[in-house]
């Protein structure tokens, strides 16, 4: 892929706040016809530069409003231990972001629950069938502030993004 250009740079910052957006709207904002800004859009595609599309959810309308950061230390550390533990966080559907982390725990869990007692029982049945689990700390999130999955972009524009 060669080097992006600030066109390239400007999709991918408004593809990041709505890729909803048509061909046809971004072209517009871009000042360019649609088709090349559809090759552009492909080509970002292409190179893993746009890994997905999701829709993002209420977590609270949906059942899952209590947000849970939950510090994991292993009991032992070896690539194969390191490796099952990963291979099972990575099918338990409340874990929505696992991080390996330094510091002085191994991983950082982002945990989506409905209540406490839910988060309970996640610990006690879920996690604690997870091999190798030696502990986990947990923090609770009171209020939700900022939540983005926007990755900054370097290059600034105009008022245009």
């Amino acid at each position: 892929m060669p080097k992006l250009d600030a066109v390239d740079h400007r999709l991918l910052a408004m593809l990041q706040k709505d890729s909803s957006l048509t061909t046809k709207e971004l072209a517009a904002k871009v000042n360019l016809s649609p088709t090349p800004v559809f090759e552009r859009v492909k080509r970002l595609e292409k190179h893993g530069y746009v890994k997905k599309y999701v829709a993002v959810l209420d977590a609270e309308k949906l059942g899952s409003g209590l947000i849970v950061f939950c510090n994991i230390t292993l009991k032992e550390h070896s690539q194969s231990i390191g490796h099952r533990f990963v291979e099972e966080i990575m099918t338990i559907d409340e874990v929505t972001e696992c991080y390996n982390i330094s510091g002085d725990h191994d991983f950082l869990l982002k945990v989506m629950v409905k209540d406490m007692k839910h988060y309970q029982d996640f610990v006690f049945n879920t996690l604690g069938s997870v091999s190798n689990v030696g502990s986990a700390h947990s923090t609770f999130v009171m209020a939700e502030i900022k939540n983005s999955h926007a990755v900054p972009m370097h290059v600034h524009f105009g008022n245009g993004q």
